[in-house]
């Protein structure tokens, strides 16, 4: 006979990360990407120089395409969680999944409606992109639905969460305030930004406790995080490398280098986070919550 958490001597558990997740998302997850005013977004597309424009048009279709992709691959992840009873867990998802689909939605509105972006914007993905949002995230979360694993759960968790937004998102994040926030510019994407921003930081929080729980009960799946971790950080380099190759110049005053290394740096502490909430596993069931998550 099926058992319904809810009805029964356990309830729901709202000490929980995941419930406190999901309580922060129904506060802060609520911003509405239509209402968000592009008009002064619109004047400043306009001024930009070719190069600059260059720099903003490739930012989001790489974010658009990520946003969609991490939309669309996230299903196998609240099914498998579901199927493990984990109730708790499924409501913060279920925020996640509509969270994603709002990201979608701005970047498609931006392109639209200021950039008047038209046609195919794949040319604008190269090989270390591909790979991560063509093959690697979909293979790891499409593999949950026939082998909900632990290991299985481990690498897709390291793929979304770590690296995709850990590493990648993060550094996007950046760019786009050094290119627009820092020189007062497109204040509606911005806003849109730190919407975002403010989003995933609940999704990474969520994606270190999944690790950290999966690690708990089995501590050889550290040698499984930890080598899909390196596997997956040439990639995410790659990429960064990738969004400035065709692009002449500086644009907006913006050096490679500045985001090639503070890629790094987001990369070390999504490690040093997971290493050090190994050496403390109590941390991972009774840390609060960082400051905006």
């Amino acid at each position: 006979m099926r058992e319904l958490q809810t009805t029964g001597e356990q309830g729901l558990n709202h000490d929980l990360l995941p419930m406190r997740l999901y309580h922060k998302a129904k506060k802060l997850g609520v911003w509405d990407p239509k209402e968000i005013d592009f008009s002064r977004d619109i004047k400043d597309w306009k001024a930009m120089d070719e190069s600059e424009k260059e720099t903003i048009l490739r930012l989001c279709s790489m974010f658009q395409a990520g946003e969609e992709a991490v939309t669309r691959d996230l299903l196998p992840l609240i099914r498998a969680i579901s199927l493990e009873g984990r109730v708790e867990e499924e409501m913060y998802l279920t925020t996640f999944l509509f969270e994603e689909a709002k990201h979608t939605e701005l970047f498609r509105r931006f392109l639209d409606e200021v950039i008047g972006a038209e046609g195919d914007l794949t040319p604008n993905f190269q090989d270390n992109y591909r790979a991560i949002f063509y093959e690697y995230l979909p293979r790891a979360m499409e593999r949950l639905i026939g082998d909900p694993s632990p290991e299985a759960m481990v690498e897709a968790s390291v793929t979304y969460n770590m690296i995709v937004e850990g590493v990648l998102a993060e550094t996007g994040y950046q760019a786009f305030y050094q290119a627009l926030k820092e020189q007062g510019k497109m204040p509606g994407i911005v806003q849109g930004i730190g919407y975002l921003q403010r989003d995933e930081s609940r999704h990474i929080a969520y994606g270190t406790y999944l690790l950290q729980r999966l690690v708990a009960a089995d501590p050889d799946l550290w040698e499984v995080l930890s080598k899909r971790m390196e596997l997956l950080l040439p990639y995410a380099i790659g990429v960064v490398n990738e969004l400035w190759d065709r692009i002449e110049g500086n644009p907006f005053g913006m050096e490679k280098e500045t985001f090639l290394d503070f890629a790094m740096k987001q990369f070390s502490a999504r490690m040093d986070r997971l290493e050090n909430t190994q050496r403390n596993l109590d941390e991972v069931w009774s840390s609060p919550l960082e400051e905006g998550v």
